[in-house]
């Protein structure tokens, strides 16, 4: 089992001994706070997106970052988010623009474009009736239809505005639970279009198939990916199956198979509070050559 460098891996078993109940222990560093001097990008919710062709009749909500290092004339690169929203947020458990613009002004990271992106949801007629979730659906998915709905639908319109680069190398993309199991199939679907991965949590069990990933990866020529895996000892385990020992199967898959991984695992529940906490030092490694 492969560990991120030091600073992650102090975290984690530091957490071990850590008396606060699971998730409590894990906070968020000096990375992930806004700092004087450091140049903020732009944030800009875009209008809703309901024209999808991949996803008919769907709507969501979405948001792309920009950073203040942004230069029209050279392609950033681009890391998609799945749940955008909570990821987005700025006093949520990733503070991803606070993030990207401490990484970016130190150059620990490249000028990355960020996308960020909810699941489709069926609007109703009632406005008293909550609309029906397409969320299990695009995200639990085996098969290339998220790929596409980013590929031919999403980038080509925030192509319109920035540019943005077609080297896969400089392509990300993340989720949590479902959206992490997500991020990990557009890339393994489409690697000529996306080559690295941050599943937290990630949701690699039977919900809509996604059990296999393990048997797949050991059997399939590998695939120029970079795999970032995150879990907590203490997350689900119910009737679809038991997430920290689907991850760790996952690990043990991408180690036997030879790919460029690393593996967190500390002693969590199903929540996003590791991931925030280790996401600067996550992005650090994704990112690094």
């Amino acid at each position: 089992m492969k560990f991120l460098p030091l600073a992650i891996a102090s975290l984690v078993f530091a957490s071990l001994s850590h008396s606060a109940p699971q998730d409590d222990q894990y906070v968020l560093g000096p990375d992930s706070q806004v700092k004087e001097g450091v140049p903020q990008g732009k944030v800009t919710q875009m209008p809703a997106w309901a024209n999808s062709k991949v996803y008919p009749g769907t709507t969501r909500d979405w948001w792309v970052y920009v950073p203040a290092q942004y230069k029209a004339e050279t392609p950033a690169n681009v890391m998609v988010f799945c749940d955008g929203g909570g990821f987005v947020k700025a006093d949520g458990q990733f503070r991803v623009p606070v993030v990207f613009d401490n990484l970016i002004s130190k150059g620990e990271m490249p000028v990355t474009i960020a996308i960020f992106i909810n699941p489709g949801a069926f609007p109703t007629t009632n406005p008293k009736d909550k609309p029906r979730s397409n969320r299990s659906f695009e995200y639990d998915s085996l098969g290339d239809l998220h790929a596409r709905f980013l590929l031919e639908e999403i980038l080509p319109e925030v192509s319109k505005t920035y540019k943005l680069t077609e080297d896969p190398e400089g392509r990300g993309i993340c989720g949590n639970s479902s959206g992490g199991i997500c991020a990990f199939t557009v890339a393994w679907e489409r690697p000529e279009a996306f080559r690295k991965v941050v599943s937290h949590i990630g949701s690699f069990t039977n919900i809509r198939g996604g059990y296999v990933y393990p048997a797949l990866i050991r059997k399939t020529e590998k695939k120029p990916l970079k795999v970032f895996l995150q879990d907590g000892s203490n997350d689900l385990d119910n009737q679809f199956g038991n997430w920290p020992l689907a991850n760790q199967d996952m690990a043990a898959s991408l180690k036997f198979a030879g790919y460029d991984y690393q593996f967190v695992l500390g002693e969590g529940t199903h929540s996003g509070k590791q991931g925030g906490a280790i996401l600067p030092d996550t992005l650090r490694w994704l990112w690094k050559k």
